[in-house]
């Protein structure tokens, strides 16, 4: 009992330390001269960034020439904060581990794990950076460092860039890092969950942050050009945010508590968290995307059925690191709750599929809980719509947003909540639930008989997951001759012979 109140004693410490952790620009210059232009298309440089920029080049040429284009090598980049840095992974590039940088940008970063052909690859995110650090005429974060759209500015007259990843938004309004530290220490103290203080001012700090990142991609895009290149010779690309944490976990098997797994908090915020709280910021870096012209990657859904706590996590939960001096404290605990080292190639995997295609909104997630994620195209929110019964005029509800295996299935008033999205995945031939795409309508036991009900399991791809849309009637693949029916408005979902009676079909 006394080792037990120790362990709570110094996680209630490390969620308050947490708070604390998660919470030189481009100078103008003269245009080049006639001479300078025929070297080379880019501006010149301040000389502070222009002495950074060839001993940079020296590194990769053995001299410092500024060379053009053609004659470069290529490279990639990401920028934003600690959930592309490699925050989490718990391997950091030397001098970004403290004690004076705290950067912890991996080595193990999604941005040097893709399958895009590159010669170099760059990483000059940094974990709590804000859009500030990141603009032209922005401020450091930590004295060793150079404001982020300056090292682009480096990096793109050294190397031919073919794409920029941009992540953030995170810590500038909607402050996500504190708000979650909050909700873990308001569990681990008893006072109550923290939606009720924080849903009602959500979507206006969503609203707030939208416009600061699209001046953060416009101020990217003024650098690029600066460096002499066209909008059109390389991808930029926003890249949301995925959830880490989510409610299912009791479904776990090995589920070995919320404590020993991290995934602490009450059960109605990790629901808000994921069905809400991310859904909301996800929609403004769309917005954010689609106003700046930006290729758009939505990994929302990408984590779902791989949450702290969850059978294969790739994010972290909350995590302690003992090894310094002084701990716990805001540096000891800023690993927590961003993705792993799975997470980060799950971001790479998305990455290089988005790179390869010509989409420009696209969303990535595990469709069949195998580990590997797959692209689709468009974002999320416009792939789910309710099931709107003929017969009856209600929907397809999933009960008060419950998403554990077993959840029975039934119809209610229609009313475009989250609970009656579903999207019909023709590749696996599963529907799933908007609430998260690692639950889809499932034929318990595979018995495919009059009269049984349908509920929502983990989606794995087996054959009592598969349904064929013939028509405006759902019917399982392996039983075409049986269809979904809502006898009556809040009746179940069940499987009745098809009759063509109203009351089996949905549009």
């Amino acid at each position: 009992m006394q080792r037990t109140r120790l362990r709570l004693r110094s996680t209630v410490a490390a969620a308050a330390a947490l708070a604390a952790a998660m919470g030189g620009g481009l100078v103008a210059t003269a245009p080049a001269t006639a001479a300078e232009k025929a070297a080379s298309a880019s501006t010149p440089l301040p000389a502070e960034l222009e002495a950074v920029r060839a001993a940079e080049a020296t590194k990769l040429y053995g001299d410092p020439a500024e060379r053009p284009m053609d004659q470069r090598k290529t490279g990639l980049i990401s920028l934003g904060d600690s959930e592309i840095s490699g925050e989490g992974v718990g391997t950091y590039e030397p001098g970004t581990n403290g004690p004076d940088n705290w950067c912890h940008r991996s080595p193990d970063a999604a941005i040097h794990r893709t399958g895009i052909p590159a010669d170099v690859t760059y990483n000059v995110s940094c974990s709590g950076a804000y859009t500030g650090n990141i603009r032209i005429g922005g401020s450091k974060q930590y004295a060793d460092e150079l404001v982020q759209s300056d090292n682009l500015a480096v990096k793109a007259r050294n190397t031919r860039i073919k794409m920029v990843l941009l992540v953030a938004g995170a810590n500038d309004d909607l402050q996500f890092g504190p708000v979650m530290t909050d909700c873990v220490t308001r569990w681990l103290t008893i006072q109550g969950p923290c939606e009720p203080k924080y849903a009602p001012g959500w979507q206006g700090r969503v609203d707030a942050l939208v416009p600061k990142v699209e001046q953060t991609v416009r101020d990217l895009r003024t650098v690029m050009r600066g460096a002499g290149y066209a909008d059109g010779d390389y991808k930029m690309v926003v890249m949301g945010y995925p959830s880490p944490i989510g409610p299912d976990f009791k479904d776990n098997p090995d589920f070995p508590g919320k404590i020993p797994g991290g995934c602490v908090g009450y059960d109605s915020d990790a629901t808000w968290g994921r069905n809400t709280a991310v859904s909301a910021f996800e929609r403004g870096m769309r917005r954010a995307a689609a106003n700046t012209a930006s290729v758009y990657l939505d990994n929302s859904r990408l984590f779902h059925g791989h949450e702290v706590c969850m059978e294969d996590p790739w994010a972290r939960g909350l995590y302690i690191d003992l090894s310094k001096p002084g701990t716990p404290d805001e540096n000891s605990v800023r690993q927590s709750f961003h993705p792993n080292i799975r997470g980060h190639a799950a971001f790479a995997s998305c990455l290089t599929q988005v790179y390869n295609s010509s989409l420009r909104e696209a969303s990535c997630a595990d469709p069949a809980s195998t580990g590997k994620p797959v692209l689709f195209a468009g974002a999320w929110d416009d792939a789910y719509k309710p099931l709107r019964n003929a017969g009856t005029g209600t929907c397809a509800d999933v009960p008060g947003s419950t998403t554990r295996n077993g959840t029975a299935v039934g119809g209610w008033d229609c009313h475009g909540g989250r609970n009656q999205g579903w999207w019909y995945d023709t590749a696996q031939k599963s529907v799933r639930t908007e609430l998260t795409h690692d639950r889809c309508l499932d034929v318990p036991g595979a018995k495919y008989q009059a009269g049984a009900g349908l509920v929502l399991w983990n989606c794995s791809g087996a054959a009592n997951q598969q349904f064929v849309r013939d028509g405006s009637t759902i019917r399982p693949a392996a039983a075409t001759g049986l269809c979904v029916t809502l006898a009556a408005a809040k009746d179940p979902l069940r499987l009745q012979p098809c009759t063509g009676a109203a009351n089996q079909r949905f549009a």
